[in-house]
Protein backbone atom coordinates (compact mmCIF):
# COMPACT_ATOMS: atom_id res chain seq x y z
CA UNK A 1 0.00 0.00 0.00
CA UNK A 2 0.88 3.68 -0.33
CA UNK A 3 0.40 5.72 2.12
CA UNK A 4 -0.84 9.58 1.41
CA UNK A 5 1.26 12.46 3.22
CA UNK A 6 0.21 15.79 3.73
CA UNK A 7 1.21 17.93 0.55
CA UNK A 8 -0.10 21.55 1.34
CA UNK A 9 -1.82 22.83 4.81
CA UNK A 10 -4.59 26.02 4.36
CA UNK A 11 -6.03 27.34 7.30
CA UNK A 12 -9.86 28.84 7.00
CA UNK A 13 -10.71 32.77 6.26
CA UNK A 14 -13.36 34.27 7.96
CA UNK A 15 -16.03 35.68 5.68
CA UNK A 16 -19.48 35.92 5.76
CA UNK A 17 -22.29 34.81 3.19
CA UNK A 18 -26.14 34.33 2.39
CA UNK A 19 -27.80 36.93 4.39
CA UNK A 20 -24.37 37.89 6.49
CA UNK A 21 -24.07 34.61 7.62
CA UNK A 22 -20.22 34.79 9.72
CA UNK A 23 -18.23 31.23 8.85
CA UNK A 24 -14.75 30.46 8.09
CA UNK A 25 -14.27 29.59 4.05
CA UNK A 26 -11.58 26.95 3.32
CA UNK A 27 -11.65 25.90 0.14
CA UNK A 28 -12.89 28.44 -2.20
CA UNK A 29 -10.25 31.24 -1.11
CA UNK A 30 -7.05 32.82 -2.29
CA UNK A 31 -4.84 30.24 -0.42
CA UNK A 32 -6.76 27.07 -2.06
CA UNK A 33 -9.21 27.98 -4.95
CA UNK A 34 -10.24 24.35 -5.08
CA UNK A 35 -9.17 20.54 -4.78
CA UNK A 36 -10.81 18.71 -8.22
CA UNK A 37 -13.69 18.13 -7.54
CA UNK A 38 -13.96 20.28 -4.62
CA UNK A 39 -14.94 23.58 -4.82
CA UNK A 40 -15.98 25.35 -1.53
CA UNK A 41 -15.96 23.99 1.95
CA UNK A 42 -17.16 26.42 4.69
CA UNK A 43 -17.54 25.66 8.66
CA UNK A 44 -20.36 28.01 10.02
CA UNK A 45 -20.33 27.60 14.25
CA UNK A 46 -21.53 30.18 16.57
CA UNK A 47 -23.76 30.41 19.43
CA UNK A 48 -24.54 34.02 18.76
CA UNK A 49 -27.91 34.10 17.27
CA UNK A 50 -27.00 37.62 15.21
CA UNK A 51 -24.14 35.31 13.36
CA UNK A 52 -26.58 33.20 11.73
CA UNK A 53 -30.35 34.22 12.59
CA UNK A 54 -30.61 35.73 8.83
CA UNK A 55 -29.68 32.35 7.12
CA UNK A 56 -29.24 31.74 3.38
CA UNK A 57 -32.59 33.20 1.69
CA UNK A 58 -33.52 31.45 -1.35
CA UNK A 59 -30.86 31.58 -4.21
CA UNK A 60 -30.03 29.74 -7.19
CA UNK A 61 -27.70 26.75 -8.35
CA UNK A 62 -26.89 25.03 -11.34
CA UNK A 63 -23.60 22.81 -12.43
CA UNK A 64 -22.84 21.14 -9.53
CA UNK A 65 -24.00 19.40 -5.41
CA UNK A 66 -23.73 21.05 -2.28
CA UNK A 67 -23.51 18.63 0.94
CA UNK A 68 -24.53 20.09 4.13
CA UNK A 69 -23.77 18.26 7.47
CA UNK A 70 -24.77 19.86 10.44
CA UNK A 71 -23.49 19.38 14.00
CA UNK A 72 -25.67 21.19 15.84
CA UNK A 73 -28.79 24.06 15.44
CA UNK A 74 -31.68 23.41 12.89
CA UNK A 75 -31.85 24.64 9.53
CA UNK A 76 -35.22 24.37 7.33
CA UNK A 77 -34.65 23.48 3.71
CA UNK A 78 -37.20 24.65 1.02
CA UNK A 79 -36.94 24.93 -3.06
CA UNK A 80 -38.86 26.40 -6.00
CA UNK A 81 -39.62 22.45 -6.45
CA UNK A 82 -41.88 22.25 -3.67
CA UNK A 83 -39.31 20.25 -1.87
CA UNK A 84 -38.64 20.90 2.87
CA UNK A 85 -37.04 19.50 4.84
CA UNK A 86 -35.55 19.63 8.33
CA UNK A 87 -31.67 19.35 8.84
CA UNK A 88 -31.13 18.53 12.16
CA UNK A 89 -28.40 17.67 14.47
CA UNK A 90 -26.16 14.84 13.09
CA UNK A 91 -28.39 14.97 9.37
CA UNK A 92 -26.99 15.42 5.80
CA UNK A 93 -28.54 16.63 2.48
CA UNK A 94 -27.01 15.70 -0.41
CA UNK A 95 -28.08 18.11 -2.92
CA UNK A 96 -27.61 17.46 -6.85
CA UNK A 97 -28.19 20.96 -8.39
CA UNK A 98 -27.92 20.07 -11.65
CA UNK A 99 -29.60 22.52 -14.47
CA UNK A 100 -31.00 24.88 -12.00
CA UNK A 101 -32.76 25.12 -8.93
CA UNK A 102 -33.49 27.82 -6.18
CA UNK A 103 -33.15 26.92 -2.57
CA UNK A 104 -33.00 28.51 0.99
CA UNK A 105 -31.25 27.08 3.74
CA UNK A 106 -33.14 29.06 6.95
CA UNK A 107 -32.67 28.96 11.06
CA UNK A 108 -35.05 27.48 12.69
CA UNK A 109 -33.62 28.70 16.27
CA UNK A 110 -33.10 31.99 17.50
CA UNK A 111 -30.52 31.33 20.23
CA UNK A 112 -27.57 28.61 20.93
CA UNK A 113 -25.19 26.75 18.96
CA UNK A 114 -25.36 26.28 15.01
CA UNK A 115 -22.07 24.81 13.83
CA UNK A 116 -21.56 22.39 10.44
CA UNK A 117 -20.17 21.95 7.21
CA UNK A 118 -21.40 23.14 3.60
CA UNK A 119 -18.96 21.38 0.79
CA UNK A 120 -19.28 22.08 -3.13
CA UNK A 121 -18.84 19.18 -5.33
CA UNK A 122 -17.84 19.66 -9.08
CA UNK A 123 -20.32 17.62 -11.78
CA UNK A 124 -18.78 16.20 -14.55
CA UNK A 125 -19.92 18.12 -17.96
CA UNK A 126 -22.04 15.02 -19.01
CA UNK A 127 -24.23 15.48 -15.36
CA UNK A 128 -24.09 19.46 -15.43
CA UNK A 129 -28.09 19.53 -17.15
CA UNK A 130 -29.72 16.54 -15.22
CA UNK A 131 -32.28 16.79 -13.31
CA UNK A 132 -31.98 18.21 -9.63
CA UNK A 133 -32.38 15.59 -6.70
CA UNK A 134 -31.64 15.72 -3.50
CA UNK A 135 -30.54 13.03 -0.70
CA UNK A 136 -31.84 13.92 2.31
CA UNK A 137 -29.98 12.08 5.31
CA UNK A 138 -31.64 11.48 9.07
CA UNK A 139 -28.61 10.92 11.67
CA UNK A 140 -30.47 7.28 12.35
CA UNK A 141 -29.45 6.36 8.59
CA UNK A 142 -25.93 7.31 8.65
CA UNK A 143 -23.91 3.95 9.92
CA UNK A 144 -21.11 3.90 12.36
CA UNK A 145 -17.93 1.88 11.94
CA UNK A 146 -15.74 0.93 14.58
CA UNK A 147 -12.71 0.42 12.64
CA UNK A 148 -9.95 0.31 15.80
CA UNK A 149 -10.14 0.60 19.61
CA UNK A 150 -11.24 4.10 20.66
CA UNK A 151 -12.29 5.23 16.82
CA UNK A 152 -15.75 6.01 15.60
CA UNK A 153 -16.25 7.00 12.05
CA UNK A 154 -20.02 8.15 10.94
CA UNK A 155 -19.96 6.92 7.36
CA UNK A 156 -21.75 9.47 5.17
CA UNK A 157 -20.54 8.12 2.12
CA UNK A 158 -17.97 5.60 0.95
CA UNK A 159 -17.19 2.55 2.56
CA UNK A 160 -14.90 1.90 6.20
CA UNK A 161 -14.43 -1.56 6.93
CA UNK A 162 -17.79 -3.03 4.97
CA UNK A 163 -20.03 -0.22 6.85
CA UNK A 164 -21.13 1.76 3.50
CA UNK A 165 -22.36 5.30 3.30
CA UNK A 166 -26.25 5.91 2.32
CA UNK A 167 -25.21 8.96 -0.38
CA UNK A 168 -25.09 6.77 -3.71
CA UNK A 169 -25.10 7.66 -7.12
CA UNK A 170 -22.53 10.22 -7.21
CA UNK A 171 -20.31 10.72 -9.97
CA UNK A 172 -17.42 11.91 -8.35
CA UNK A 173 -17.56 8.30 -6.51
CA UNK A 174 -17.47 10.47 -2.68
CA UNK A 175 -15.79 9.09 0.45
CA UNK A 176 -17.30 11.41 3.24
CA UNK A 177 -16.10 10.58 7.15
CA UNK A 178 -16.81 11.92 10.47
CA UNK A 179 -13.95 10.30 12.41
CA UNK A 180 -13.90 10.90 16.21
CA UNK A 181 -10.77 9.35 17.69
CA UNK A 182 -10.05 8.92 21.37
CA UNK A 183 -6.82 9.52 23.15
CA UNK A 184 -4.63 7.32 22.58
CA UNK A 185 -6.37 6.01 19.23
CA UNK A 186 -5.05 5.17 15.72
CA UNK A 187 -6.42 3.69 12.44
CA UNK A 188 -5.02 2.95 8.90
CA UNK A 189 -8.16 4.24 6.34
CA UNK A 190 -7.91 2.58 2.71
CA UNK A 191 -9.51 5.08 0.35
CA UNK A 192 -8.91 5.26 -3.64
CA UNK A 193 -5.61 5.82 -4.82
CA UNK A 194 -6.52 8.32 -7.69
CA UNK A 195 -8.74 10.13 -5.50
CA UNK A 196 -8.18 13.97 -4.30
CA UNK A 197 -8.47 14.28 -0.60
CA UNK A 198 -8.33 16.40 2.73
CA UNK A 199 -8.49 15.96 6.28
CA UNK A 200 -10.13 18.73 8.62
CA UNK A 201 -9.74 18.77 12.31
CA UNK A 202 -12.85 20.21 14.01
CA UNK A 203 -12.77 19.50 16.84
CA UNK A 204 -10.16 18.68 19.93
CA UNK A 205 -6.57 20.61 19.56
CA UNK A 206 -5.09 18.95 17.52
CA UNK A 207 -4.65 15.16 15.77
CA UNK A 208 -2.15 12.89 13.88
CA UNK A 209 -2.93 13.06 10.03
CA UNK A 210 -0.66 11.18 7.84
CA UNK A 211 2.32 10.86 10.54
CA UNK A 212 2.10 14.75 10.97
CA UNK A 213 0.20 16.94 13.41
CA UNK A 214 -2.89 19.32 12.27
CA UNK A 215 -4.19 21.59 14.35
CA UNK A 216 -8.04 22.14 14.83
CA UNK A 217 -9.49 24.22 11.82
CA UNK A 218 -6.38 23.56 9.83
CA UNK A 219 -7.01 21.36 6.37
CA UNK A 220 -4.21 19.09 5.45
CA UNK A 221 -4.20 18.60 1.22
CA UNK A 222 -3.43 14.93 0.74
CA UNK A 223 -0.95 13.29 -1.84
CA UNK A 224 -2.21 10.49 -3.72
CA UNK A 225 -2.00 6.43 -2.26
CA UNK A 226 -4.47 3.85 -1.33
CA UNK A 227 -3.49 4.56 2.71
CA UNK A 228 -4.15 7.38 5.32
CA UNK A 229 -3.28 7.28 8.66
CA UNK A 230 -4.88 8.57 11.46
CA UNK A 231 -4.19 9.05 15.71
CA UNK A 232 -4.58 11.16 18.12
CA UNK A 233 -2.83 12.05 21.96
CA UNK A 234 -6.18 13.41 22.89
CA UNK A 235 -9.63 13.09 21.57
CA UNK A 236 -10.53 14.53 18.50
CA UNK A 237 -12.63 14.93 15.71
CA UNK A 238 -11.72 14.95 11.83
CA UNK A 239 -13.50 15.71 8.68
CA UNK A 240 -11.74 13.44 6.21
CA UNK A 241 -13.28 13.84 2.12
CA UNK A 242 -11.95 12.19 -0.94
CA UNK A 243 -13.26 12.17 -4.66
CA UNK A 244 -12.77 11.90 -8.01
CA UNK A 245 -11.19 14.24 -9.88
CA UNK A 246 -13.07 15.47 -13.29
CA UNK A 247 -9.91 16.56 -14.96
CA UNK A 248 -12.15 19.11 -16.55
CA UNK A 249 -12.45 22.99 -17.44
CA UNK A 250 -14.26 25.21 -14.65
CA UNK A 251 -15.63 28.09 -15.18
CA UNK A 252 -17.57 29.89 -12.21
CA UNK A 253 -19.43 32.90 -11.17
CA UNK A 254 -21.03 32.96 -7.96
CA UNK A 255 -23.49 30.11 -7.89
CA UNK A 256 -22.69 28.32 -11.17
CA UNK A 257 -19.98 26.13 -11.78
CA UNK A 258 -19.77 24.64 -15.49
CA UNK A 259 -17.05 24.10 -18.36
CA UNK A 260 -17.27 27.64 -20.67
CA UNK A 261 -18.02 31.24 -20.43
CA UNK A 262 -20.67 30.65 -22.97
CA UNK A 263 -22.16 28.10 -20.55
CA UNK A 264 -21.99 30.67 -17.62
CA UNK A 265 -23.87 33.47 -19.57
CA UNK A 266 -26.60 31.06 -20.49
CA UNK A 267 -27.11 30.03 -16.93
CA UNK A 268 -27.43 33.61 -15.85
CA UNK A 269 -29.60 33.97 -18.89
CA UNK A 270 -31.81 31.04 -17.90
CA UNK A 271 -32.13 31.96 -14.54
CA UNK A 272 -33.48 35.77 -15.35
CA UNK A 273 -35.83 34.45 -17.61
CA UNK A 274 -36.96 32.01 -14.89
CA UNK A 275 -36.24 28.74 -16.31
CA UNK A 276 -35.02 27.40 -13.00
Amino acid sequence: MTDRSISRRVRGMDTSDGAGVKLKRVIGQPALDMLDPFLLLDEFRSDQAGDYIAGFPEHPHRGFETVTYMLAGRMLHGDNHGNRGDLTAGSVQWMTAGRGILHSEMPQQEEGLMWGFQLWVNLPASDKMTAPRYQDIAPERIPVAHPAEGVTVRVVAGDVGGVRGPVDAVATEPVYLDIALEAGARFDLSVPEGHSAFAYVFEGTKAEVAGESLERSELAVLSKGDRVTFAADQAARVLFVAGRPLKEPVARYGPFVMNTQAEIHEAIADFRAGKF
